[in-house]
This record gives C-alpha cells, structure tokens and sequence, in this order.
C-alpha cells in the first residue's frame, strides 16, 4: 500500500494523545489520592468485611470482633469519601469537560479519517490484486488443452483468490479495531475517573459504538431474517387491503383491535415460555382456557345459568357483580394453577416428558369439563362487568394494560429474581444446576404454577373480552399458538434461551398476521398453513443455532 500523508503512524497517533493523557492523568492522580483513605477504604473494608462472614475459620466471636472494627473503619471512611466527595466531582466534571473538548477533535476524529482512508485504499488494493490474479489466470488457462490441468489451474486460482482474501478481511479488521480502540480509550479514561459508574447517556453511546463494532451482515439477517419476511409481508397487506377489500389496514382502529386480541394470548404465552426454557411444553393450554372459559362465564353469568355443571343449576346473582368477577378470577387461577401443577410433579418427580404429562393434562381436562357441562355454551356474562375490569377509555381498550402489567411482572421474575435465575440455569444444564445446589424439582414445580396462575388471568380475561360464551371446546388450537408465538420470538426448545420481549413479539406477530388475513378474506385453513411455515422457518433457524454450538 503506498504512503499517504493521510495516514496516521503507530507513534503520531501517540503524539496526539499524549497530551489528553497527560492533563487526565493529571487530575486522575488527584482524585486516586482523594480516594485512598476515601472511596478505596470503603469498597476494600466492604470485601473485607463480605469475606470474613463466609470465612468458617473464624469462631462466631472472632467473627464479630473482626467486622465491629471494620464497622468502625468503615464509619471514618466514609466521613472522608463524605469530605472528598464535591473536590472529586469537580475534578470528575474538569476532567470530562477536557475530554468533550478535546478528545474527538484533537485526536479521534483525525484516527477515523486516517482509517477511512486507509479502508479506501485497502478496498482499491484488493480489486487491484483480483484483477491481476484473474490476468494471469487467463494467460495460464489460455495454451492449456489438457482437462486435467485446466482443472488444476482452476483449483490454484480459487485458493488464491481466497487468499487474498482472506488477507484483505484481516487487514480491514485491523483498520476497524484501530478505530474502535481509539473510542474506547475516552471510555477509558472516564472509567478510572468514575470507578465505573458510567452515567446513562455514556451507556448508551458504548452500546452503540459496541453494536456497530460488533455487527456482522450475515449474523444480523441469519438472527433476524424471519422477523424482516414478516414485516415485508405485513407491509405488502397493507398495499394488497386497500386495493382488494377497499378498506385501510394499517388504521389506529385495527391497532387497537389487534393489541385487545394478542393480550389475553400473552398471558398464555408468557406461561409456556417458562416450560419452554425448561425445554418442556404445554400442550393442555388451549383446554385449561376453555376450563377457565366456562368455570368465569358460570359464576359471572347474567342471571341464573341455562346450563348445569353435573347437572347443577348454579346461580351467583346474589353476590354483588365486582365480588363474582373477583370470585370467578380466584376460581380459575386455583383450576388452571392446580391442573399445571399435576403436570409439573410428574415432570419434575418422575423425569417425565411434558409433552406426555401436558397431553395427560389436555385429554383429562376436556373430557372432565365436556362430561360436566355436556359440552353447551354458558351464553353471556354480566355486562357491567367487563365495563368495571377492562372498560375502554375512549377508544383504547384498557385490557392492553393487563398485559402490560403481565410482561412487567414476568420480566421481573425472570430477570430480577433468584428464582428466574435458576430457570435459566435450570434450563440450561440442570445437571450442572442440580451439583451448584439449586433445586431442580422446585424450579419445575414453580415455572408450572407460575404458567396455571398466568393461564387463570389470560382465561378470566378472554371472558371478559367475550362477554362470556363459555364452553368446554372454547381455546382449541390455543395451545399450539402460544407455543408457536414463543419459538418465533426467540424461546429455544434447547432450554435457557429465551426473553420476554421475544415473547411478546411472537403474539403479535401471529395475532396481526390472523387479524390481517382475515380482513383479506383469506380462508382459515390457509391461515393455518401460513402459521405452520412461519413455525417449520422459526423452528429450524432455532435447531441450526444448536447444531452450531455442537
């Protein structure tokens, strides 16, 4: 590659930081000085103190001595790091306003034009090596009549090609770490001046630097090819409404609709996402909100039900309307949450599949409420109740905010809590959970109780939604589209792998899909095929990311 003045040497990027080190530097000698009988004191007594409650060597009286007179140190510390703490920041804030200053126009904006140029000239270096590469495989290949040899020259010329490169990626590579590493050492500095505490917008801008450093075309389309289909696909509905049914897809309205329909099928979703990182499954989800379905229009019917349960008439109409609804609610929380848990013992107890154990579940469940109800529809709920529980305001069903609150809850479980800790190890190797000390069988009974109590609410819910219409065959195929939802939204049937926001993606996608092919005309059993590909596509993105790591 020829000189060019453009270029930054190893030794003239060091001139030009050199003096951005030396003023932070500088002040960094400051504020560690500040610091030692400070800040440094305080995080040093803190292990120390952490250290001797785990330390069995030490009699419990030892133990208590040690950690009084770390208490005690710890108290005068802090007074200092008290002290320190306004001449720290103001030499944190001096030292940042140098770097805001400085950093980029000084030194990291001349490396990033160095480095594009010197991209710029990598790129037209290799098209000029190709191209002399082909020259002379043309000339080689030009007297040649034998096959074999045209074969043979043909092979060289692949491996040269490759090659070369190869060479060419590895020198772009060292031209984006160069600048990525000149980023990063701002990052650095500040680092040190905050002892990590990073404030968000420094967050923020790390990530993205991060991101871009880190990204791969390939990867990006590979991780989210099915997910950019889906949206083309929506994207050509909305051209294809119009013209087809005259009437506008993409409207709040149908938004609206879309999102009202999808929150009760989040609740489902979010319960077998569980299972799903245990690498089980639920096949009885669509039969427990039929169960819930009937046992909610029953107690919240409007009027004396026309139906019996064994053949029982029940009437609830005594109880005032806001206690049946909340009745109705605990009633198929205890259902839905007491069958889960017949299937997650024999899971967790006898190392039974999920699927056998949930088909159980699934086949137990119908024909008991089909028995009982003999299978008719319980008609309409109490209309004020829904007005009370999911009214719309305005426009806006308030039923989304259900939802809303699910995802958060859930979130919190599975990212805050030791109990979602241990799902995701439980799911990721439950041998190697088991030896750390966590119990598997109390993960498993957990995740399964967690999903009934999700299921009682999504059932309660799709009542209220429904104003009633309860029957026992109510949720067929529900099972199957909260599964699907999952594994196009990111949850691995490998175990451990798995977040909510996939979750929730995967529900809409589907949901919005029916809605939109509905509007269409499209015929139901075509929508099912559509579901089925988009599932066979999902499922086997997942099942090449686990052949890789193998």
């Amino acid at each position: 590659m020829a000189n060019d003045m453009r270029y930054l040497s190893a030794e003239e990027e060091a001139k030009l930081l050199k003096p951005i080190d030396e003023y932070v530097g500088k002040i960094q000698a400051q504020i560690d000085a500040l610091r030692v009988d400070g800040s440094d004191k305080v995080q040093a007594l803190k292990t120390h103190i952490s250290l001797t409650k785990e330390d069995k060597n030490y009699t419990k009286e030892e133990q208590n001595a040690i950690i009084r007179k770390d208490q005690e140190l710890l108290v005068k510390a802090r007074e200092v790091e008290t002290a320190n703490k306004d001449k720290v920041s103001k030499l944190i804030a001096d030292a940042e306003s140098y770097l805001k200053t400085h950093f980029k126009k000084d030194y990291y904006d001349k490396v990033a034009a160095s480095c594009a140029a010197q991209k710029e000239a990598e790129n037209a270096e290799y098209e000029k090596i190709r191209a002399n590469l082909k020259a002379e495989h043309e000339r080689t290949i030009s007297g040649m009549t034998d096959k074999q040899e045209l074969k043979d020259e043909k092979y060289v010329y692949k491996n040269r090609l490759y090659d070369a490169q190869m060479v060419h990626e590895s020198k772009l590579q060292e031209i984006k770490d160069r600048k990525h590493e000149a980023f990063v050492h701002q990052y650095h500095l500040i680092d040190l001046l905050r002892m990590s505490k990073f404030t968000y917008g420094q967050k923020k801008l790390q990530k993205l630097e991060n991101y871009k450093y880190t990204f791969n075309t390939p990867q990006f389309l590979y991780k989210n090819g099915l997910y950019i289909v889906i949206i083309l696909i929506f994207i050509a509905l909305c051209f294809i409404t119009p013209v087809v049914k005259d009437t506008q897809l993409l409207t709040t309205a149908n938004i609206l609709n879309i999102l009202q329909q999808a929150s009760p099928r989040i609740f489902l979703a979010l319960g077998v996402a569980g299972l799903i990182l245990l690498t089980g499954t639920d096949l009885s989800v669509g039969r427990m909100v039929g169960m819930g379905m009937v046992t909610a229009t029953i107690i919240m019917h409007n009027g004396i039900n026309t139906g019996g349960v064994f053949g029982h008439i029940f009437d609830f109409t005594g109880i005032p309307a806001p206690a049946r609804a909340i009745f109705a609610l605990l009633v198929c929380v205890i259902l839905t949450t007491g069958f889960a848990s017949i299937a997650g013992f024999f899971m967790a107890r006898f190392k039974m599949h999920p699927f056998i154990s949930t088909m159980a579940n699934m086949l137990i469940i119908f024909g008991l409420v089909t028995y009982a109800t003999k299978g008719v529809s319980f008609g309409a709920i109490d209309s004020s109740i829904p007005a009370m529980f999911i009214p719309r305001i305005g426009n806006f069903p308030t039923i989304i905010l259900w939802a809303v609150v699910a995802v958060a809850v859930v979130w919190f479980i599975w990212n805050k809590t030791t109990f979602g800790k241990n799902l995701y190890a439980v799911g990721g190797n439950p041998e190697a959970a088991a030896v750390s000390g966590i119990s598997v069988f109390a993960v498993t009974m957990g995740a399964f109780v967690l999903a009934g109590i999700l299921y009682g609410f999504g059932a309660w819910l799709e009542c209220n939604r429904m104003i009633g219409s309860g029957s026992a065959a109510y949720g067929q195929g529900w099972d199957m589209d909260a599964i699907a939802a999952c594994v196009v939204g990111g949850v691995s049937f490998t175990g451990g792998i798995g977040k909510i926001s996939g979750v929730v993606t995967g529900v809409l996608i589907f949901t919005a899909l029916t809605y939109s092919l509905t509007i269409l005309g499209i015929d139901t059993n075509l929508q099912f095929i559509f579901e089925g590909i988009i599932i066979l596509v999902a499922v086997t993105l997942d099942c090449l990311k686990y052949v890789k790591k193998k």
